[in-house]
């Protein structure tokens, strides 16, 4: 039964993308518990509880991605070797300050939005409209994230840009 109204040959290029939007986000979600566990400093209680609450989300964003890529009728990559393989995030080691931290993630959110990006490029060329609402609720969240970290990240003598409205 093909409940999706999309030949399943033009979703394998969507899946192919989301698995690798899969693997992004379990080295992500690695990374982050690895920060959790090895923060210190003045900053220990603060981020302690920022990235437990990245990371949950993380892991229920790595289910729903799953999810979806079942729902489409193909098999999630499963395997860290496989996300190893795959993915581009890179390992961190757990001796790094709070500021390094941040901008490790700040550059792990990069590639996940490039990759959300590519996700819903490819969804929307077959008309698969449940990925590109489910990915683009990521992407708005992510960038929200993302914004906050660099705010806490940057210096009092950085400014933001200013819009001129005439």
């Amino acid at each position: 039964m093909n409940y999706l109204n999309i030949k399943e040959e033009q979703l394998l290029p969507v899946v192919i993308e989301l698995n690798t939007l899969l693997a992004e986000y379990h080295l992500y979600y690695q990374k982050l518990r690895n920060f959790h566990w090895n923060i210190l400093g003045q900053n220990f209680f603060d981020l302690h509880e920022q990235f437990e609450t990245m990371y949950m989300d993380a892991r229920e964003k790595i289910d729903e991605i799953a999810e979806r890529i079942l729902t489409l009728r193909y098999h999630p990559m499963s395997n860290l070797s496989a996300y190893l393989k795959t993915g581009t995030i890179e390992e961190s080691t757990g001796k790094k300050t709070d500021r390094e931290m941040i901008a490790e993630i700040l550059k792990a959110h990069s590639i996940l939005l490039k990759q959300m990006s590519t996700v819903i490029n490819k969804a929307d060329e077959v008309g698969d409209e449940g990925t590109i609402d489910l990915i683009g609720a990521y992407i708005r969240e992510l960038e929200k994230t993302s914004w906050m970290l660099n705010a806490w990240n940057i210096g009092k003598n950085d400014e933001l840009k200013t819009a001129t409205i005439i």
